[in-house]
């Protein structure tokens, strides 16, 4: 099994909720929005007791900022106890999502054509990509602000005349790169073009001497599990999101 807890934290910090708490072995990104890993509780670990003074006070730190508690869980055998708990009170699960492992090289390899560039900063082509036709624009400027957040990533995309037609983000910590914010011009895809994103961010990735790769794609996406798998990623493990 990966790091779990270098993976979740990572996680956290490439989404850049608005505040991050630590209570008993758990995570709590808080933050309004619609992007659910910045705004709900993981465990870092797959192997946790389920200690009910625990969720009074993660329900509480979500009630004293506002938001209602959510919490994103793996089905893994380690956290049946803390999944009980849950649907005791009143939780129901929804949303599977796969975490996924890779490394650069393969992402490399299985790029058709040129890689994508990459920058530090994103630019107004960047996020246009996010609220252009066939994405939820509030969705779309929501992923913008928050992984312009993140405290240190790159910013990768293919551009034609002037016009950006595939994105993603690739953040950096904890031994790991992560990638987020895979978006292809509804009009293009089906091109390699997010092959070729994949391609520049592990290039840059490469440069700073990081091969391990991480991501997280929904389980009924198979237009993307497609792609990742192309590019060398496997099954880590899967969880769902948790809410009242």
């Amino acid at each position: 099994m990966a790091d779990v807890e270098a993976i979740e934290r990572a996680t956290i910090a490439a989404v850049a909720p608005r505040e991050v708490l630590e209570i008993g072995g758990w995570l709590l990104a808080l933050n309004e929005g619609t992007i659910r890993r910045a705004a709900s509780a993981v465990p870092l670990s797959h192997a946790l007791s389920a200690d009910p003074a625990v969720f009074d006070q993660i329900e509480a730190a979500y009630a004293a900022h506002g938001l209602a508690p959510a919490f994103r869980i793996a089905d893994e055998p380690g956290l049946e106890g803390v999944r009980a708990e849950l649907a005791r009170r009143g939780y129901r699960f929804e949303q599977p999502t796969l975490v996924k492992i890779g490394a650069t090289g393969p992402m490399i390899a299985a790029c058709r054509g040129e890689a994508a560039g990459v920058d530090n900063a994103p630019d107004a082509g960047w996020a246009s990509v996010f609220t252009s036709e066939g994405f939820d624009p509030a969705d779309g400027a929501n992923r913008v602000a928050a992984l312009t957040r993140s405290p240190d990533a790159v910013y990768g995309g293919v551009s034609e005349d002037g016009r950006t037609l595939a994105v993603g983000v690739a953040a950096f910590g904890h031994g790991w790169a992560s990638v987020h914010g895979m978006r292809t011009d509804a009009s293009r895809r089906g091109e390699g073009l997010a092959g070729r994103v994949l391609a520049g961010l592990a290039g840059a990735a490469q440069a700073r001497g990081v091969e391990r790769v991480f991501l997280q794609v929904e389980e009924g996406n198979t237009g993307a599990r497609s792609l990742y798998r192309r590019a060398g990623f496997a099954k880590a493990w899967r969880y769902f999101y948790w809410s009242r």
